[in-house]
C-alpha cells in the first residue's frame, strides 16, 4: 500500500434516520363497520454503525466521504402493521480505531476486534400508533406519536496501529532499514531526516513458524510531545504496541542522552508508556570494530541504564537473530497468553533469558 494512501485521521458527519410516525387508523372491513383503533407503530430510523475489519489498514475510504446518512423509518399502517426500520449504515474501520466526539474530543468507543460492531449514532425511535392510546374513556383516539428525529453529530475517527513491537528513535536511527531487512515491508529509505512520514507495518518471521508484527513509527524529536516535528500525530501509534524497541545509532554523539530524551518525550505524552516492555538496541554497529564496541559497552555500563543494550547492524545482519529473540521474549512477557514454549525458551542464549 502506498504511504500516500495511509490515512489515520478523519472527521465525518454522521446523521441517523428519523423514526417513522405511528398510524392513526380505525379497523374497517366487510364485517366491521366501526372497529376500534388498530394503527401500527412507526419503524426505527437507521443507525450509523462502526464495524471492525481485519481487512482494513487505513481510513482512506472515509477521507472523501464526509457525510454518512442513514435512511428514515417507515410509517405505521392499519391492522397494527409496523413501519419498516430504516437501513443501517455500517462503516468498516481498521482494528485499533478510536471514535471521539468532535466537539469535546471525548473518547467514546474503541474497536479492537474483527466484526466488532458499535452503534455510534442511534436512529430515532418510531412513534406509537393510536392502538396504544385506547382506554375505557377514549375508545377511538384520533392521534398517534410522531417518530423521533434522528441525530446529526460530527465524529473523529483515529487509527492507532496495532502491532507487537513499535520502533522508537530519532530520525535516521535506522528504523526503516531494520524493518525492510527483517520483513517484506518496503518503506522509503534515504539519508535524510523524516524520510518516513507515515507508519509502516511488517510481518517478521521467527523460529518454529512464529511471527510478530513490527511498526516503523516516524522519527521523534525533542519536543514531540508538545507537537514539534511530526509530534502528536504519530506518538499515539506507540500506545498500541506492547513492546517498544528503542533504536539509537552507534554514531550518535550521546547514546545515553538520546535514549533518555526519547523516554522523556514518551513520558510527557503518556506516562503509562513507560510501563511497557522496552528494548534498547544500538543500530549501525557495523561501523564499529571489536575494540571500539567493547569500550562503548563499558561506558554504557557506567551509566546505570535500566536496560542492557544490544549492538546490531541491519546492513551486515549482525546480531539480528539475537534481536528477534529479545523481541519475542519481551512480547511473551507483555502478553503471557501468546505462550513461549519451554523448548524454544531453552534454546535462547543465557543473556537473553535473564
Amino acid at each position: 500500500m502506498s504511504t500516500q494512501n495511509f490515512v489515520d485521521y478523519v472527521k465525518i458527519c454522521c446523521r441517523s434516520g428519523n423514526g417513522g410516525a405511528g398510524s392513526v387508523h380505525m379497523l374497517r372491513d366487510r364485517t366491521t363497520a366501526k372497529g376500534g383503533p388498530d394503527g401500527g407503530d412507526g419503524g426505527r430510523g437507521g443507525h450509523i454503525i462502526a464495524k471492525g475489519s481485519r481487512n482494513k489498514w487505513t481510513l482512506l475510504h472515509l477521507k472523501y466521504q464526509r457525510h454518512i446518512i442513514a435512511s428514515h423509518g417507515g410509517g405505521g399502517s392499519g391492522n397494527r402493521k409496523q413501519g419498516a426500520d430504516g437501513d443501517d449504515v455500517i462503516i468498516e474501520v481498521p482494528l485499533g480505531t478510536i471514535i471521539k466526539d468532535a466537539d469535546t474530543e471525548e473518547l467514546l468507543f474503541e474497536i479492537t476486534e474483527h466484526d466488532q460492531e458499535i452503534i455510534i449514532v442511534k436512529g430515532g425511535r418510531g412513534g406509537l400508533g393510536n392502538d396504544h392510546f385506547k382506554s375505557p374513556t377514549n375508545r377511538s383516539p384520533q392521534y398517534a406519536q410522531p417518530g423521533e428525529d434522528g441525530v446529526e453529530e460530527w465524529k473523529i475517527l483515529e487509527l492507532k496501529i496495532l502491532a507487537d513491537v513499535g520502533l522508537v528513535g530519532f530520525p535516521n536511527a535506522g528504523k526503516s532499514t531494520l524493518l525492510s531487512v527483517v520483513s517484506a515491508a518496503k518503506p522509503e529509505i534515504a539519508n535524510y531526516p523524516f524520510t518516513t512520514l507515515r507508519p509502516n507495518l511488517g510481518m517478521v518471521s521467527y523460529r518454529n513458524d512464529r511471527s510478530f508484527v513490527m511498526a516503523d513509527i516516524p522519527g521523534i524529536i525533542e519536543g514531540a510531545a508538545e507537537g514539534k516535528g511530526l509530534g502528536l500525530r504519530f506518538l499515539r501509534h506507540i500506545e498500541r504496541n506492547p513492546v517498544l524497541l528503542f533504536l539509537v545509532p552507534a554514531d550518535a554523539d550521546d547514546i545515553v542522552g538520546e535514549y533518555r530524551t526519547l523516554l522523556g518525550e514518551l513520558e510527557k505524552f503518556n506516562p503509562q508508556l513507560l510501563d511497557k516492555q522496552r528494548i534498547l538496541a544500538i543500530s549501525k554497529s557495523d561501523i564499529l570494530d571489536d575494540e571500539l564496541e567493547f569500550e562503548m559497552r563499558a561506558e554504557l555500563k557506567k551509566e546505570s541504564l535500566d536496560l542492557e543494550p544490544l549492538f546490531f547492524s541491519s546492513v551486515s545482519q549482525k546480531n539480528l537473530t539475537q534481536l528477534k529473540d529479545l523481541i519475542w521474549v519481551a512480547i511473551d512477557d507483555a502478553n503471557p497468553d501468546t505462550g513461549l514454549s519451554k523448548g524454544l525458551f531453552a534454546q535462547l542464549p543465557k543473556s537473553i533469558k535473564k
